[in-house]
């Protein structure tokens, strides 16, 4: 598990980028803005989060992609956020919400459950055994990733940061 920037769910900490400083390819990404999707108690979380994160990518312009690195960006995110929602319905009684968080560099998706366990990639790593690729997928796709427990210590976000397409 990542645990190199410590910030809190939502807060994207120093690196996030001034205001101006867009790598994105769109003007239209309002700095800041968040999008939370409620899946607690609900069938198919994972298909209605890809779907609301589509969404927002759209909303945001990264879709239609206007070239192979906004599409592959793109569908980064839509892994990720897939993979993120799969450990919370198999791993942690399932996910209460999904909440994306776009700025000019970086779009930070968050999924929190009432779950006690802490995600980590399986060591080693063999890409030939069914299952448990999740996490290192979004090792690998990530700027970072990280787990924050809740205050009350019922359950945690599980947090992942990707790059803007530039």
């Amino acid at each position: 598990m990542s645990t190199t920037r410590p910030y809190p769910p939502g807060d994207l900490g120093p690196e996030s980028g001034g205001a101006g400083a867009s790598a994105a390819p769109a003007a239209a990404i309002p700095a800041g803005q968040i999008r939370r999707l409620r899946l607690a108690g609900t069938r198919g979380a994972v298909a209605r989060g890809r779907d609301f994160a589509r969404q927002a990518l759209h909303d945001w312009g990264w879709l239609p992609a206007a070239g192979a690195d906004q599409r592959a960006a793109a569908e980064d995110v839509l892994l990720v956020v897939s993979e993120l929602v799969t450990n919370a319905c198999l791993h942690a009684e399932g996910p209460e919400e999904l909440r994306l968080r776009c700025t000019g560099k970086v779009l930070r998706l968050e999924v929190s459950d009432l779950g006690a366990g802490s995600p980590a990639p399986r060591s080693p790593h063999r890409p030939g055994r069914p299952g448990g690729h999740g996490m290192f997928i979004v090792q690998r796709l990530c700027l970072d990733w990280g787990v924050v427990r809740n205050a009350d210590g019922a359950g945690k976000t599980v947090w992942a940061e990707l790059a803007a397409p530039s």
